[in-house]
């Protein structure tokens, strides 16, 4: 809010930052997204992010925004609307239960500056204990100059440091992140579009469609620090590269435009994660076809996490 001496003062600019990066979860200030939120109503927020035209991860592709960094923002807006609009602690983990998103291609595209993103946030399913949420679910649009960029939703659980220990059955992060063993080979950079080995999730097994899950921990982005669990950024990255892997043929990029990603459990480093992926029937639309998939990942023989997905060559848009 201006004061009455910058309303006095409209030549003086109006200066911006990002959000405290300690409210997103994130140790490199580069890779905080959020540049301000506001409650606007019960239960009602908006924030704004902007995304950079690159990025060394989510690697824009045939002039077009990468969709996951869509669901970066998605996390971090809902890690920070958790912190500042309902004063979880600090220190508290949070943890998806489900994300679901669905991305118009045409608004992604890259202009000459930076794109200005602009997030309407409706929380519901509130559940409390002593005054702080445990699990709530929130409702999102994001908008660029006015057009809608995509429809969100993620529910998640909040679980203070004594209760996640007694979850996590004691194990300590840092023991567990040094001692995460070294990532299985990777496919090839062909079959999932990727062209760094590092930013390659998934490696080969006797079956085409099947893969085993590969977590890269000296990786700079998805393990912005120190975790005793593999992220779910990562987990959106296999399903995404799966859904390359399906048709390593496609003329171009594949761009996710939608998932459904309900999150079951907590995916170890130290056991072996199976992802399998099966195609769907695709679909024509006035963008072009869009394929379908359905991805489960196992670990242990339990069903970790499962996903459906939609998806675009990208060089078609």
């Amino acid at each position: 809010m201006l004061t009455t001496a910058e309303s006095q003062n409209p030549a003086r600019p109006t200066l911006t930052t990002t959000v405290a990066r300690e409210y997103v979860h994130r140790a490199a200030l580069s890779e905080v997204l959020l540049t301000g939120w506001a409650k606007v109503g019960q239960d009602a927020f908006t924030a704004t992010a902007q995304w950079p035209r690159c990025h060394s991860f989510y690697v824009p592709e045939y002039g077009l925004h990468d969709p996951l960094l869509l669901c970066e923002t998605i996390r971090q807006t809902s890690t920070l609307i958790a912190h500042v609009g309902y004063h979880v602690p600090l220190g508290h983990h949070l943890t998806w239960s489900r994300l679901q998103f669905a991305v118009n291609p045409e608004a992604l595209r890259i202009e000459a500056t930076p794109a200005d993103v602009y997030l309407r946030v409706t929380c519901s399913d509130i559940r409390y204990r002593r005054s702080v949420p445990v699990s709530m679910s929130m409702h999102m649009e994001a908008a660029r100059d006015g057009v809608l960029v995509a429809k969100a939703s993620v529910g998640f659980g909040s679980h203070s440091p004594a209760i996640y220990q007694r979850l996590r059955a004691g194990r300590e992060v840092g023991e567990i992140f040094a001692n995460a063993p070294q990532p299985p080979e990777p496919v090839s950079r062909s079959t999932v579009g990727r062209l760094r080995k590092q930013d390659i999730v998934l490696a080969p097994t006797a079956e085409r469609l099947r893969w085993q899950l590969r977590a890269d921990t000296s990786h700079p982005v998805l393990f912005d620090h120190a975790l005793d669990h593999v992220p779910g950024m990562l987990l959106l990255e296999a399903v995404r590269q799966a859904g390359h892997a399906v048709n390593p043929e496609r003329a171009g990029a594949v761009l996710p435009t939608s998932m459904d990603v309900s999150f079951n459990r907590y995916v170890e480093f130290d056991d072996p994660c199976w992802i399998e992926a099966e195609p769907m029937p695709a679909t024509a639309t006035s963008s072009g076809t869009r394929d379908k998939i359905r991805v489960n990942a196992t670990q242990k023989g339990f069903s970790v996490f499962h996903a459906s997905a939609e998806f675009v060559d990208a060089a078609w848009l």
